[in-house]
């Protein structure tokens, strides 16, 4: 029955609907770009799965990691993602899309040409077997009518026509090249069945035979779209036969596709388009998958036709197999679907299509239509019907199919997050603390403080000892002092005496002469640094030979001497540790010169070697055997007293001094030893120290590098942490709102 629909603004209505898919679509195109990021990031999760599945050797885990089946959930991203990618293309036309679908030699192309206006001459409508031979599209457009036609490439042809037959037919070798196909030997049949050789005859005599005649429009790369003129599309949709059902025209077999623009007779269709979809039992292998992809990715509403024969009129298993096919690729199909009865008046077949629209049973549509197909008026009411569905119903179909989608994602999201669930725990146990640690961690502790302990007893009998280092540079410094002793020679004494500020006197020159000796005396005792440098240097050596050594610290990095002790004194500050401080005091501390001895010698230097002393005036600053030293210089009076002076006065000062030094050799062995004492103390047996060493030595990095025990665990660790890492990844892209696209 034919409802009349209120047909006011439809254009402007369908327009609209077109207008509001977009922006739908751009979301869509989210949803698909994270699909794929979920798929790449859980086949990586996949990977890292099987390869613990080889390198594990808990079997526990093992048990529990074959526990997780991602297959299934890959395959339905796989669908959904398909589904996605036609849902976008659907809402990113600017048409709505009517598809035209029914066996052969039932009226579509009649049907296409009354309501496009297109003739036969573009839409072969004749007796005899299939005419047009691929897959069409008309689409309502003002102005002359113009074809765009898209030819296969090389390999698009290869994959789209040729390895369907290779597939279909059981042909293992697939030629890899179109040379190749054109080439090699062609494949013998070993089919059953008249369908079989049916495919067989196809791909032999249209395909490969008359290759030459079409192979000039296949060109490497993508397939290619080219404008043609009106004129020129019997060209590329035709299929002609002689009587010998050998093909005449060629440059069908490689169209890929062709699209029609042509005013339709209809005012009222807008944005509207008609697909031709090929009709099952054309020549070609491939045509129900072909109509399959045509339903799903370019029709919204499907017009079937069917033409009943006038003497045997009932529906036929082939009416509700094709029904059956269109149902595959197109949701919600009987509301999405039209029956056409063709109404044919040269056989005078209107009983038995009305006969038919009163028994139509199992094939649900939204309405069925007595038609005659040639007749424009009776077309174009049909397509009246048809439009005011569209512009009523579409954007309520879309909305529906869309929901439908997107709670399938929304059930694949829950999918996933239960494998998370499931995952997360499956390492759980793998990397746990041994129960080692305790036993490991005293037994490294009582090394420490066996090692400590026996340097302190070496250095206790060593504390009265000379130190060599320090012997070495007081011989030095005493060496040089008898080397260079800075005195002046008699002429040189002379000379300088004459000089305006000294008016001859050598009384003068030798106080000047007195305090320059005690500079220079002064500057060969500042070696003395060195020796002490050295001395406390190799105390914290042989303290970081023993941590490296006994204490296994030597892990932890490369450095030696000395400086190892700065570099674990940083590393327990990082980790705000206590054990710093012992560590940071002992790195820290110097025995110098300038500290200790300096006092001593400048006492000496002072007491002797006083610039501004008058000779033979008692000194009370000083003891008395000086003074008595003193006292007993002659006041110079001549260059060789002054001379003879100097040399008495640095030989005093320096046996002084060196009694000093001598006095001093044990000192820094002494030191040395307290040092070490101190140390042991701050860092073993302080307050709460034993636990500092727990927790330093706990430290997951530390630990590994100390104990060759826990390397393994440290590796343990890593998978792990790498196992948590990527299922956080998957995670993250498996957030409920990343899978909507509708609200």
């Amino acid at each position: 029955m034919y409802i009349d629909y209120a047909s006011t603004n439809r254009t402007e209505r369908i327009a609209s609907i077109i207008e509001k898919r977009r922006p739908l679509a751009g979301k869509i195109a989210g949803v698909e770009a994270n699909l794929q990021s979920l798929s790449s990031t859980l086949r990586n999760l996949e990977s890292f799965r099987q390869q613990l599945l080889t390198q594990v050797d808990d079997e526990n885990v093992i048990n529990l990691l074959k526990e997780i089946d991602l297959n299934p959930i890959q395959q339905k991203i796989t669908s959904e993602s398909q589904i996605l990618s036609i849902l976008r293309q659907r809402f990113s036309r600017p048409t709505l899309n009517i598809g035209v679908v029914g066996l052969m030699g039932q009226g579509k192309s009649t049907l296409l040409k009354s309501l496009s206006g297109l003739t036969d001459f573009e839409i072969p409508a004749l007796e005899g077997g299939a005419c047009t031979a691929v897959r069409s599209t008309i689409e309502n457009r003002r102005g002359e009518t113009l074809a765009e036609v898209t030819l296969h490439s090389e390999d698009s042809f290869l994959k789209e026509v040729i390895y369907p037959y290779y597939d279909e037919l059981g042909f293992r070798d697939k030629p890899v090249s179109l040379d190749d196909f054109a080439n090699r030997e062609f494949p013998k049949a070993n089919s059953v069945g008249a369908t079989d050789e049916k495919m067989y005859k196809h791909l032999r005599e249209d395909y490969h035979s008359n290759l030459k005649n079409y192979r000039y429009l296949l060109k490497p790369g993508k397939p290619q779209t080219v404008a043609i003129k009106k004129e020129e599309i019997p060209e590329y949709v035709i299929q002609q036969r002689d009587s010998q059902d050998k093909l005449t025209t060629f440059k069908h077999l490689a169209v890929r596709e062709v699209r029609i623009f042509c005013p339709f007779k209809n005012p009222d269709a807008g944005n509207i388009a008609l697909v031709d979809v090929p009709g099952l039992g054309d020549s070609r292998l491939g045509d129900e998958k072909l109509m399959l992809k045509t339903l799903g990715q370019e029709v919204d509403v499907v017009l079937f036709i069917r033409r009943p024969d006038p003497q045997r009129y009932q529906w036929q298993p082939t009416d509700t197999q094709l029904y059956d096919t269109a149902f595959k690729a197109l949701n919600n199909l009987p509301n999405r679907s039209f029956m056409i009865l063709n109404h044919s008046v040269r056989t005078n077949n209107l009983k038995a299509c009305e006969t038919l629209q009163k028994t139509i049973d199992t094939i649900k549509v939204v309405c069925t239509e007595v038609a005659d197909c040639s007749n424009i008026e009776d077309a174009n009411r049909v397509f009246d019907l048809v439009l005011d569905h569209l512009a009523i119903h579409i954007n309520d179909l879309d909305k529906r199919y869309a929901k439908s989608c997107q709670n399938r994602l929304i059930e694949l999201h829950h999918e996933v997050n239960e494998q998370l669930i499931k995952a997360r725990p499956v390492l759980a146990q793998y990397a746990v603390e041994s129960r080692q640690f305790r036993s490991l961690f005293n037994k490294l502790l009582q090394d420490i403080v066996n090692g400590l302990s026996d340097l302190k007893e070496d250095l206790f009998t060593q504390r009265e000892e000379v130190d060599i280092h320090f012997q070495k540079a007081v011989e030095n410094a005493l060496l040089n002092c008898e080397i260079y002793k800075g005195i002046p020679t008699e002429l040189e004494i002379k000379n300088r005496s004459r000089d305006l500020e000294f008016k001859g006197s050598y009384q003068a020159i030798y106080r000047v002469y007195v305090a320059e000796l005690r500079t220079h005396l002064s500057q060969q005792f500042l070696s003395l640094d060195k020796g002490l440098k050295d001395s406390i240097d190799e105390m914290k050596s042989l303290v970081t030979d023993v941590l490296v050594t006994r204490g296994r610290l030597d892990e932890l990095t490369p450095v030696r001497g000395p400086e190892f002790l700065k570099v674990i004194a940083d590393l327990l500050t990082e980790r705000q540790n206590k054990l710093e401080l012992g560590f940071r005091t002992l790195w820290n501390f110097e025995f110098s010169y300038g500290g200790s001895l300096l006092p001593l010698i400048r006492k000496h230097l002072d007491g002797v070697l006083q610039s501004d002393i008058n000779v033979g005036v008692d000194i009370k600053t000083y003891q008395s055997d000086t003074n008595n030293f003193l006292n007993s210089l002659l006041e110079p009076s001549t260059a060789h007293e002054v001379r003879a002076n100097l040399e008495l006065l640095h030989q005093k000062v320096v046996e002084s001094c060196k009694v000093t030094l001598e006095n001093w050799l044990r000192a820094p062995s002494r030191v040395r030893y307290f040092m070490v004492e101190e140390f042991i103390d701050r860092i073993l047996y302080a307050k709460d120290m034993k636990t500092e060493w727990e927790i330093f030595l706990s430290d997951e990095d530390v630990r590994a590098k100390v104990f060759p025990e826990f390397k393994e665990l440290a590796k343990r660790k890593q998978v792990q942490d790498n196992w948590l890492h990527m299922l956080d990844m998957v995670g993250e892209l498996n957030q409920v709102p990343m899978m909507m696209f509708i609200n």
